[in-house]
């Protein structure tokens, strides 16, 4: 790879995110939501295996992650700090009673986010 080639790859992933994100948002229907509340973690359909791979590989401005509180009893949703050796910092005061409805409700704000831009 030459040098002008890596100074153009920032702006080639940017193009691409940008052309997956507006592909991704037509993706998006009140079904695609309620087929993740349904299964969040089984078989899912092409459209939201492909928003679901999408969460899992692109480098999102928020990273969400489920946080256990109280073992086997309550989780809440977390936000990654991108530092290394920094907790994760909780980012409301809602809990869940269980693991499949907080992956939900990161699916949601991610979600969320994605339709935001």
């Amino acid at each position: 790879m030459s040098d002008g080639d890596r100074d153009r790859a920032p702006l080639v992933y940017v193009r691409w995110d940008a052309r997956i994100k507006q592909s991704l948002r037509a993706l998006i229907t009140d079904q695609l939501i309620a087929e993740h509340r349904r299964n969040p973690r089984g078989h899912h359909s092409d459209a939201l295996g492909r928003v679901l791979n999408y969460f899992r590989r692109a480098s999102l401005t928020r990273k969400y992650v489920v946080l256990c509180t109280k073992p086997h009893v309550e989780w809440k949703i977390a936000e990654l700090s991108g530092v290394r050796g920094d907790p994760p910092r909780v980012i409301d005061d809602q809990a869940f009673g269980s693991e499949a409805e907080a992956l939900h409700a990161v699916f949601v704000h991610r979600v969320i986010d994605l339709m935001r831009g």
